[in-house]
């Protein structure tokens, strides 16, 4: 084992990642991915690598993200043991309250490093079993009806056996029809992103428990917490709660308005407050989903890794990219399965593609 380090080097860089397909949803449409990578290397020259996906919708950027950045790598500086983390985290968090996204960035790089001085993949690191870790699902964005056909023609030619379906239009139903015909041995899953109100709720997930779907995921908006309550009470599907699941503090107050908490590293701040989520939804009765943005590997990699823990992933953000987009490596996912063992990398297992 190498002893703690008291010197540490950091660095960030801004990264645009083109799309594979636009992907819209109910808010709207994304042609490419602002990521922000992070890398935080010992003295020794072993570097450990995270990435920032900001989203809008949350208040970040990636210019919010590089302006914040210079404060909590200073504060990683300040410390100086990369096997710290949650002193460093604490820290980030007192000097940046805010910028989930970019405090994101540094946990997985520290996780990424730390593991990696060990000599272990980080789910070794936490004592986690590879095999627990479910299969992904594969999103499918709002488009017109006869292109979400084709592109689910393709994820099921490519072996995806659970699938998410964007929803939120006046065609819904024409729309999940028509992949359910393409996708008759599929998992389905269902996200509004905030577009229904509780009675379409109530009302669609009648017609959608009949063509098989799984659950619904954010029907409601954020906003509004007893609508919410309301469309989970109606619902004969079960409801995922996404927007309003943003950090800790939320899980007590969605535990009566929803059955599966739906975590995202970016929304909640890095790897170690993902955790305390997932123990705190278990707590609550819920289950646990984890979810992402569209994302480098660099980023998605950390997110595997807590794959065992897990009722379900939608961890796709890297899939979504166009080919050879991504500057990392990650975590093989054929046809959605985590495959943590395939390749026995230490760390998060995101590695440079030059390397």
């Amino acid at each position: 084992m190498t002893a703690p380090s008291s010197s540490l080097t950091t660095s960030f860089e801004r990264v645009s990642l083109p799309l594979e397909h636009d992907f819209t949803i109910s808010r709207g449409t994304t042609v490419a991915a602002e990521n922000v990578i992070v890398r935080i290397a010992d003295e020794g020259g072993m570097v450990g690598v995270g990435a920032a996906a900001p989203s809008a919708h949350y208040g970040e950027t990636a210019d919010t993200v590089a302006a914040v950045l210079p404060d909590l790598l200073a504060a990683v500086e300040t410390v100086g043991d990369p096997h710290a983390i949650a002193a460093i985290e604490a820290r980030m968090e007192s000097v940046v309250s805010d910028n989930p996204a970019a405090r994101c960035a540094v946990s997985i790089a520290l996780h990424d490093l730390a593991a990696k001085r060990l000599g272990v993949p980080l789910y070794r690191l936490w004592g986690l079993n590879p095999a627990d870790a479910p299969t992904s699902s594969f999103t499918i964005g709002i488009d017109d009806t006869a292109t979400m056909r084709e592109k689910t023609r393709e994820a099921v030619d490519a072996g995806y056996s659970t699938l998410k379906l964007k929803l939120g239009t006046d065609r819904d139903r024409e729309v999940v029809e028509a992949v359910c015909e393409e996708a008759s041995d599929a998992t389905l899953r269902v996200d509004a992103n905030e577009a229904w109100t509780p009675r379409e709720t109530a009302r669609k997930s009648e017609w959608l428990a009949d063509l098989g779907v799984e659950f619904i995921e954010q029907p409601l908006p954020a906003s509004d917490p007893a609508g919410l309550k309301d469309a989970h009470e109606r619902s004969v599907l079960p409801i995922a709660a996404d927007e309003s699941c943003v950090t800790l503090s939320d899980i007590p107050r969605i535990a009566d308005r929803c059955d599966i908490a739906n975590l995202k590293l970016m929304k909640c701040g890095g790897l170690l407050e993902a955790k305390r989520m997932i123990h705190a939804a278990r707590a609550h009765g819920l289950e646990v989903m984890l979810g992402c943005m569209v994302e480098s590997n660099a980023a998605i990699a950390a997110g595997c890794h807590l794959g065992p823990l897990l009722d379900y992933a939608d961890l796709d953000g890297s899939l979504l990219l166009a080919e050879d987009a991504d500057p990392f490596e990650g975590v093989a996912m054929p046809e959605g399965r985590i495959e943590l063992g395939a390749v026995e990398r230490n760390g998060t297992g995101a590695v440079e593609r030059s390397e």
